[in-house]
């Protein structure tokens, strides 16, 4: 069984420290991950699919030597077609205890972020589902969406679960 992680925001609320943060696009929207979380950085690859698999598993790709399933977020979160060209990159995750590859339209940069910058999430009933996210940020005049990734990862959503069961 996997073992629960301590969630991003846990984490956050726990200490009072600046923390970085990877920001990416999806669209025309600005996200961001734990920077821990975050093993390499590289370029799109079509990996090995498998039939009957849902649209945003595209497949898996040997990653010094462990096979990782690659995630479209784009796909995975309803945003529209995913086009891929030489600014999309695979970003390998260390999360849920499992490496996992996500495909993101682009990577701007790493932020340090405060934690009174981040705001919590707002709360949208039945019309957004915000259970994975930490919070937002604004800088300027940018607004990040900040990602509890581990959270989203292990949620019977992604069905990660469910991959672990061919192993």
């Amino acid at each position: 069984m996997v073992e629960e992680k301590e969630s991003v925001q846990a984490e956050a609320k726990r200490t009072e420290v600046p923390r970085e943060y990877l920001a990416f696009n999806l669209g025309q929207e600005e996200y961001g991950i734990d920077i821990l979380r975050v093993q390499e950085i590289r370029g799109y690859e079509e990996g090995t699919q498998l039939a009957n698999a849902p649209a945003f598993l595209k497949g898996f790709l040997n990653w010094r030597d462990i096979i990782i399933p690659i995630i479209d977020m784009r796909i995975r979160m309803n945003l529209g077609e995913a086009t891929y060209d030489n600014l999309t990159v695979v970003i390998v995750l260390s999360v849920a205890n499992r490496i996992v590859g996500i495909v993101v339209d682009s990577v701007s940069d790493v932020m340090r972020l405060q934690p009174d910058q981040i705001k919590p999430a707002p709360t949208m009933g039945s019309m957004v589902d915000t259970r994975y996210l930490f919070g937002l940020a604004t800088l300027e005049n940018r607004l990040l969406i900040l990602m509890d990734i581990d959270k989203w990862m292990s949620s019977p959503e992604m069905g990660l679960s469910e991959i672990d069961e061919y192993r």
